[in-house]
């Protein structure tokens, strides 16, 4: 074990991460990506997978327990099928993550205290589903870590991953730096505050200063402050990296969220330069939008193994798919749909503009996660009697782009 290795592990005993508080369970379930069940069915399993049935999840490097106890709470609420395991070397992140699981009486959780790298000798078995949140960028060697987690996946699994991205980290690096000059050598409680001295002391000129889209010093406490500016080891990654960092291990990326995000279209309008995007392939406009947008401070994406047979993404072009709003009431979405304007949404600085069909409205407000396309067909047809389906597939698809595009959208399929 290396000094750094030391110091990341007393860093998280100390100020586990990020900062939860068990009582909260009692209130709301923290939801995100990667790893909630509908994005996972929908960019791993093409929509195809029954979680009510046998489900074995791991979350290496589980901290206070976000990605467990969702997925262990959607779990439970789809059947006894599934199991979430979680692992991490903090004792302390552990005990805030078993308090949080105790509060929501969850049995679906087995806890280890164990790291990445010792995940593949420890006799864990092989899993559906890896959730690897926010870990790899903090390892010694990322590329052997994420080599060690794909080679437990089962036949067919998938992982759900985050990096930090790093266009949209703009003068965090610069400023760990000069921080580690300053006051590498003081204990965590001066560090934070001699760092909460020198925020406040830097010029409008500074890059972090400049940045608005890292703000974990401002709302994640001491814990956030720590983790963003303080931590012994983190890098981050470009688009094409974090493509060969999977290739090493063997995988394919299938997505990144929210996918409007990685679309260049989302950005650009003029007709010369969609010419020439639209002449990359999948990976090269992933990598165009981030150097567009230029605001990602961190990377979400799923993965599969490079020879996973079939497809991998659910498609909007089967009426037996069921379709599933991730965020919001379909009646509380549809509100604000407006008859012949299109969706706007603002995300990081960067307002984005998805145009509308026609019966968007009327689609949402019949999204339930149980009715088929054919079943919504059918309904809209009592006022809409010319509706083809073909012309109502159309239009789907339409709201799907948009819809999917932002995070709020997927697609399964009934059993069988």
């Amino acid at each position: 074990m290396t000094g750094d290795d030391d110091r990341v592990r007393a860093q998280y005993k100390a100020l586990p991460y990020p900062e939860r508080d068990p009582a909260d369970e009692a209130k709301r379930l923290v939801t995100g990506s990667p790893s909630h069940l509908a994005e996972v069915n929908h960019f791993v399993f093409a929509g195809r997978r029954d979680f009510s049935l046998s489900f074995r999840a791991l979350v290496a490097g589980g901290g206070t327990g976000d990605g467990a106890i969702m997925m262990a709470q959607q779990l439970s609420d789809a059947g006894d099928g599934g199991t979430v395991i979680y692992t991490d070397p903090s004792r302390a992140a552990r005990a805030i993550a078993e308090a949080r699981a105790e509060a929501r009486r969850l049995a679906n959780i087995e806890f280890r205290t164990l790291a990445i790298e010792e995940a593949a000798d420890a006799g864990l078995g092989s899993f559906d589903y890896v959730d690897c949140c926010g870990v790899l960028h903090h390892l010694a060697d990322p590329a052997a870590g994420l080599m060690a987690l794909a080679g437990l996946l089962a036949p067919k699994g998938g992982m759900g991953l985050m990096v930090y991205g790093t266009l949209g980290r703009a003068g965090v690096y610069p400023l760990q730096a000069l921080l580690r000059m300053l006051s590498g050598g003081d204990g965590e409680a001066a560090r934070i505050a001699f760092a909460r001295r020198l925020l406040d002391d830097l010029p409008a000129t500074n890059a972090f200063k400049r940045n608005p889209f890292v703000g974990d010093h401002l709302s994640g406490g001491d814990a956030g402050l720590f983790d963003l500016l303080l931590h012994s080891r983190d890098r981050a990654y470009r688009v094409p990296e974090i493509a060969e960092l999977a290739a090493a291990a063997g995988l394919r990326i299938t997505a990144f969220v929210e996918p409007a995000r990685y679309d260049p279209a989302s950005y650009v309008k003029d007709p010369a330069i969609l010419e020439r995007l639209a002449g990359l392939d999948r990976l090269e406009r992933w990598a165009a939008a981030e150097l567009i947008a230029g605001n990602m401070t961190k990377h979400v994406f799923y993965a599969v193994e490079a020879d996973h047979p079939g497809p991998a993404v659910a498609t909007a072009d089967d009426a037996n798919a069921v379709a599933h709003l991730r965020l919001e009431a379909g009646e509380d979405l549809a509100a604000g749909i407006k008859p012949g304007r299109a969706l706007t949404a603002t995300i990081d600085g960067v307002s984005l503009r998805f145009p509308l069909p026609p019966l968007a409205r009327a689609m949402v407000e019949r999204i339930d996660g149980t009715r088929s396309l054919a079943d919504i067909h059918a309904q809209l047809l009592e006022a809409n009697p010319d509706l083809e389906r073909d012309a109502f597939m159309d239009q789907f698809a339409r709201l799907y782009a948009a819809l999917n595009g932002l995070g709020k959208l997927y697609l399964s399929y009934p059993p069988g």
